[in-house]
């Protein structure tokens, strides 16, 4: 009786799919990305920033712009790199041109407001999320690949 519930056991595992339990990101943009990589950015450094910027460059030289699926998040002292008047704003335009997404935090966002007593523009390529740690974390239960330069 054990052995052939064992031999039955044995032969559903055979037979499930090796995906099974792993879920593979799907991105409306990026149809036939194999790659799925979301780049935090969270420092004030502008070092840091640039180098956020040129990992995006690097992965779409490696893979292509249609293999890989990049989403850049800021928050904190990050989100600076989005701020409309950012000297990376030059890159983040062509970026975004080979489909680069660009998300920035709300809830820093309200903070810096409330320190400059004005909301601070915004690059027009980037989008407003409500939490930029949320952001992340949803992106890494899809699938996504987390990188932190």
């Amino acid at each position: 009786m054990i052995h052939r519930l064992l031999s039955s056991l044995l032969v559903l595992v055979l037979t499930l799919p090796l995906s099974a339990g792993a879920e593979t990101p799907q991105s409306e943009d990026k149809p036939f990305a194999e790659v799925h990589v979301v780049l935090q950015i969270s420092d004030r450094d502008p070092f840091k920033q640039t180098l956020v910027l040129n990992v995006a460059n690097n992965l779409l030289k490696a893979y292509g712009p249609d293999k890989v699926d990049i989403e850049v998040v800021a928050f904190g002292p990050g989100l600076r790199l989005l701020l409309a008047d950012n000297a990376n704003k030059g890159r983040i335009e062509a970026l975004a041109g080979s489909g680069v997404r660009f998300s920035g935090c709300m809830n820093t966002l309200r903070n810096f407001t409330r320190q400059l007593g004005h909301e601070p523009a915004l690059n027009p390529h980037a989008v407003k999320v409500s939490a930029g740690v949320v952001r992340i974390i949803e992106l890494v239960k899809q699938g996504y690949i987390l990188i932190k330069p």
